[in-house]
């Protein structure tokens, strides 16, 4: 598997632009570090032919002084090293996370119904972490590296031509083999980080539907595939750390050989009288020096093993386009919205189509109950009016024009739902009313709540909007989370609200309440009711029967209610609860 190296140079580009003097200075720091390595051993060197010479103790005090302090300073060199590393490398993935998780949130729903949040958590975050390394130090490292090979071969052609030329001729045989095994672990790595998202994504499932599993005794299926996906990342796991080992092994044979022409090198030299005793120090010492670059090289190889596997998964995921596209944009006035379908056909699967042939009209400020039994389409119907998808045939106008010319933003600004399920954020009350809009003011909320008529709720908040919402605080009734539904949609001021049911579940009291704040923001609005009670439909004007996605029946509620053989009028008098659930 050869990636070419364009992809990772367009990643460093983009994401290390905004920091290049912090990568800088990085970059000069190890520079430097490698000078220094190349310079001590000299001293050293200095400091053993010196001493058996008996030269005076002042000198080799001095010497050994500026060894050490030379020592030291290249200690703090890497630790600034370290932590100027760590810098860049945490603020480029963060920023690429942030990339990978905006590009995650805009693509259609059909990805997201194929692919699990604990999958996307894994693709955002997990591989997105093993390129650390990447961004901060590894070119660095690899280019600093060779380097220091080259200054190292170079010091010992300066002690001896014939041991420059070994151990040059030992350096590219070590290398050459290094790049022969470069891309070894690179399939295993790329299988290994799927089966990690695999698992985390069946966690995030299992986690999600405790009180299911439990209720239902299915704790044991439940650990038996967990235990199936471990086995599964186990295996592939093993594979690849088989593979790495590999190259460790043969990287650790190399320096055996090499240690050992060393040793014999200045054995001989030395027995020859060609070099003094720390000359031979010098060898020795240069030759553990050449162990640190070709180590690190083989780390970093070893690393390109998964950071490939991860840039390819990386650029894969960035790959997925969208079918679902801003338009060109167009103007969406205040006030109520006219909603017109013509002939609309969609399926969520080819050859197998939710709604048919499907056309009616609503006009500015009135109000629609859609009905229909379980998978008849109203969902559906909600969803391709926000243009989470787009439908295979026909056209969805909004205010005359088809929702498909309009910006995705302006045009989910003019429309809000209200579902039975309302999404909390651990998060203020007042981030979780304002979808954390710095913008809205308290004042604004605070006139929400009112027009509303919730102030007796906004009351019984522990600390008002700075009232928190989590495991460990304040939580929401069911009622009280529907009335910060509502209250979310006041504040953006909608000119069409879509409601699904929102009171179905709700004791006598809290659905009194909840009834006064439906009429308060349907006021002036255009509005489609989602219904399956009597009383819900009792504010709509027309009645939009749904039946296996095409119209049984379409008509003012008034008419359709004088009308004995009216599938309404059926409905009015067995109840709907009874018949479309």
């Amino acid at each position: 598997m050869k990636i070419p190296l364009k992809p990772y140079w367009e990643l460093l580009a983009k994401y290390l632009k905004p920091q290049k003097g912090l990568f800088i200075l990085l970059a000069v720091l190890l520079f430097g570090s490698i000078g220094l390595q190349l310079v001590n051993p000299q001293i050293m060197r200095g400091f053993i032919d010196s001493a058996l010479a008996g030269a005076p103790t002042q000198q080799l005090v001095l010497s050994g002084l500026l060894f050490l302090g030379i020592a030291v300073f290249q200690q703090l060199v890497s630790v600034t090293v370290t932590y100027l590393g760590e810098k860049v490398a945490w603020t480029a993935t963060n920023a690429l996370r942030a990339d990978l998780a905006w590009h995650c949130l805009t693509l259609d729903m059909d990805f997201h119904h194929k692919h699990t949040p604990g999958e996307m958590i894994e693709r955002i975050d997990g591989d997105v972490a093993e390129l650390a390394n990447f961004f901060s130090q590894f070119f660095i490292l690899l280019v600093g590296n060779l380097l220091l090979l080259v200054g190292i071969l170079g010091a010992l052609f300066l002690e001896d031509w014939r041991v420059g030329i070994v151990f040059t001729i030992y350096a590219l045989i070590a290398l050459v083999m290094l790049n022969r095994v470069r891309d070894l672990a690179v399939p295993e790595q790329k299988a290994r980080r799927q089966a990690e998202a695999d698992l985390y994504g069946f966690l995030e499932e299992q986690l999600s539907s405790t009180e299911d599993i439990r209720s239902s005794g299915a704790i044991g299926f439940s650990l038996r595939e967990l235990y199936r996906f471990m086995t599964a990342n186990l295996n592939i796991s093993r594979k690849a750390e088989f593979k790495n080992l590999k190259i460790g092994w043969l990287m650790a044979g190399l320096l055996l050989v090499g240690n050992l022409l060393a040793i014999l090198s200045g054995y001989f030299l030395y027995q020859n009288g060609s070099i003094t005793i720390g000359t031979v120090y010098l060898f020795i010492h240069y030759m553990n020096m050449i162990e640190t670059p070709i180590w690190t090289l083989t780390h970093q190889v070893q690393s390109f093993q998964t950071i490939g596997a991860c840039v390819e998964r990386l650029i894969e995921f960035r790959k997925i386009g969208r079918s679902v596209l801003d338009g060109p944009g167009t103007a969406f006035p205040q006030g109520a919205l006219p909603l017109r379908f013509d002939q609309v056909t969609f399926a969520y699967e080819k050859d197998d189509p939710v709604i048919h042939d499907l056309t009616f009209a609503l006009r500015p400020g009135k109000k629609l109950g859609l009905l229909g039994r379980t998978g008849s389409g109203k969902t559906t119907l909600a969803r391709l009016i926000f243009r989470l998808y787009d439908p295979v045939q026909g056209s969805i106008a909004v205010n005359g024009s088809d929702i498909r010319q309009a910006k995705l933003d302006a045009l989910r600004q003019r429309i809000s739902i209200v579902t039975q399920d309302v999404q909390l954020f651990r998060a203020s009350i007042r981030d979780n009313l304002t979808f954390f809009d710095r913008e809205i003011s308290d004042e604004q909320v605070m006139r929400s709540i009112e027009a509303l008529e919730l102030s007796d709720w906004f009351q019984s908040l522990p600390q008002g909007l700075d009232t928190m919402l989590d495991s460990g605080a304040h939580s929401l009734s069911a009622g009280e989370a529907q009335l910060l539904a509502f209250t979310r949609v006041f504040l953006r001021n909608p000119g069409l609200v879509i409601l699904d049911e929102a009171s179905s579940r709700l004791d006598p009291a809290t659905e009194h309440r909840i009834e006064r704040a439906i009429d308060r923001l349907l006021d002036q609005r255009t509005a489609i009711i989602i219904a399956h009670r009597l009383g819900t439909v009792g504010r709509v004007d027309d009645i939009l029967i749904l039946d296996n996605g095409t119209i049984s029946e379409y008509g003012s509620r008034e008419t359709l209610a004088g009308d004995h053989d009216s599938r309404f009028y059926q409905l009015l008098q067995t109840g709907l609860e009874e018949v479309l659930v």
